[in-house]
Formats: structure tokens, C-alpha cells, sequence
């Protein structure tokens, strides 16, 4: 292929049009067979939510395999988004009935960095996903539940899928933080396909967070029923 030729084609590894995937700024090392990376400047700079999530991980419950001797937070390199996962982030927007109580508690609490902002929404880097809180006065969301595995599950609700070592240390900084649990960290589904940690907490708005980590990542998409 000229190069004319491959700059009518869209890059196979960020879509972008106009470059060819051997010269893309998203693909990590010298050869076109390896996967690409996002730039550290989406990671945010969270002293909790390092890096972006791995929906993966080792695997293990908590102690086990999955975990770190003495408990230490697992290194930026190894909660990293796999190549599947990049390079398109994830975007939600959702309402808030108090821009400075979500700003406190997205940058302050979770120490997400801050995008853009308005005096009526505001931008943040969830391990490398664009989360906006919208201001909606008067906004609370009301308290509706579905039933998943004897949990109340809170819903609607958003969050991350991370490795079993990111949530073990997520969960530990957040109880550092005096974080009310809705649903405390926790294993469910357990010697399932689907067996996972989980945890839910609430924003100042009443909106509903949950992070988890499956113990076998390929099971994150497995297609199975799950019986009542």
C-alpha cells in the first residue's frame, strides 16, 4: 500500500482517519502486531482510582492470588486497561441536585481529575472513562431495587469493572474515607460462572455506584442464565 493509499484508510487501531495503524501515537512498542495504550494524561491523578480499570485481573478472592502480601495497592501497570478495552472510553452523564456536593465528593473523596466544567456540569476522568454531572435543581434519584443474588442491588447505577487487587484497594481507601456503603464489598455468585466482588455506594445526589471484579475475567461477558 502507498502511503497515499493508507491515508484514505481509517486507522485499525484508534479509527482515526487520516494515519496508518503502524504510526498510531495510541499503539505502545515498535511493532504493528502490539495492542494500543491510552496516554497517562486520561488516567486521572486519583490517590484511589489509579489508572483505568482492568475488566480482568489475576485471579483469587480476596488474600488469595488476586491479592497483594500485606495488602499493598497493586502498581498502576497492573490495573491498566487491556488493549481490548481501549482506545474508546465509555461516556454517561447523570444529574445532580448540587454541582459543589459532586465536586466535593467525585474530586474530593474519589480524587477523580476534573475536565471541562460549566457553572452548570462538570467533567471528570473515571479510571480513563469521561463522567459528567449535570446540575438539575432540585434533583434527588429515588431509592429502587432489583434483587441479584439476595442483595438489594440499587438501580439504575454505574461504575467500573476492575481487577480483583484494584477493588480490594479501592474498597480499603474508600473505607479509609469513611465511604457509607450501600452493599459492602463483598463475593457473590460464588462458585459460579459469573462469581464476582462487588460494592455499592452513593453520591450526595443519591446516585447509585458500583465497582466490581470478576475472579475469572473471562467469565465478564459469559452467557449463561442465571438461576433465581
Amino acid at each position: 500500500m502507498s502511503p497515499r493509499e493508507g491515508l484514505k484508510q481509517a486507522c485499525s487501531v484508534c479509527g482515526t482517519l487520516g494515519h496508518e495503524a503502524r504510526r498510531c501515537k495510541h499503539r505502545t512498542g515498535k511493532g504493528p502486531e502490539e495492542g494500543p495504550r491510552r496516554s497517562s494524561r486520561s488516567l486521572g491523578k486519583s490517590p484511589l482510582l489509579k489508572g483505568p480499570a482492568d475488566a480482568g485481573g489475576r485471579k483469587g478472592g480476596r488474600g488469595g492470588a488476586g491479592r497483594r502480601p500485606g495488602g499493598a495497592a497493586p502498581k498502576a501497570r497492573e490495573t491498566g486497561a487491556s488493549s481490548s478495552t481501549a482506545p474508546f472510553p465509555f461516556h454517561v452523564a447523570f444529574p445532580v441536585g448540587d454541582l459543589e456536593e459532586a465536586r466535593a465528593f467525585y474530586g474530593g473523596v474519589l480524587g477523580l481529575e476534573e475536565g471541562r466544567r460549566s457553572a452548570r456540569w462538570q467533567d471528570y476522568s473515571l479510571f480513563g472513562h469521561q463522567i459528567v454531572c449535570h446540575l438539575v435543581d432540585g434533583y434527588h434519584a429515588r431509592g429502587t431495587a432489583n434483587a441479584v443474588d439476595g442483595d438489594p442491588v440499587p438501580v439504575p447505577h454505574f461504575g467500573v469493572c476492575l481487577s480483583v487487587d484494584a477493588f480490594h484497594a479501592l474498597a480499603e481507601a474508600l473505607k479509609a474515607k469513611a465511604v457509607n456503603f450501600i452493599i459492602e464489598p463483598h463475593l457473590r455468585f460464588e462458585g459460579k460462572p459469573g462469581e464476582q466482588w462487588t460494592m455499592f455506594f452513593k453520591d450526595p445526589s443519591g446516585n447509585s455506584l458500583e465497582f466490581k471484579a470478576m475472579t475469572e475475567p473471562a467469565n465478564l461477558f459469559a452467557k449463561y442464565v442465571v438461576e433465581p
